[in-house]
């Protein structure tokens, strides 16, 4: 018990001080350390500590920890994460009844996704993204436009 207790905190403290990409990466980190694994028992370790996976400004994407969500959650909910990171990717935004579709270079729509979730308007129900398509649910009742203005926020549309 004593070995993962020190694995899990090593990977935490991997992760929060480096940009890592995948599993590979983490694994290859954690050896430097001493740490051998197979895949299967990080997989299970980056369950276990509710790490995420998100779109990066870089374009690639980076595991972050649960503190990293709190925070990053709280400056979305107050408005100030940088909203040019967040616009480089969008492309575009059409609606149909209460759903809008969003679309965005590759790669990009899972972050965006997670930034519209995170931020709760309570003018969007919830969000689903693929790779270049976010499909966000407006509550009923909400207009086109009053979405527009909100998705503004995160998508900057030129419409």
């Amino acid at each position: 018990m004593k070995n993962k207790k020190h694995r899990l905190q090593l990977i935490l403290e991997l992760i929060k001080n480096e940009s890592i990409g995948s599993q590979n990466e983490l694994a290859e980190k954690l050896e430097e350390h001493g740490v051998v694994v197979t895949q299967a028992t990080l997989s299970r370790d980056l369950k276990a500590l509710r790490v995420s996976k998100v779109a990066a400004d870089h374009g690639g994407y980076i595991y972050v920890t649960h503190d990293a969500d709190a925070l990053r959650y709280t400056m979305l909910r107050h408005n100030h994460l940088d909203v040019d990171r967040r616009a480089a990717g969008f492309q575009s935004a059409e609606f149909s009844g209460n759903l809008a579709v969003l679309k965005t270079r590759n790669g990009y729509a899972s972050g965006l996704a997670y930034d519209i979730d995170m931020s709760q308007c309570p003018e969007i129900l919830g969000t689903i993204a693929g790779s270049d398509t976010v499909f966000a649910i407006l509550r009923d009742g909400i207009s086109h436009e009053q979405a527009r203005q909100v998705l503004q926020r995160f998508a900057h549309s030129k419409e």
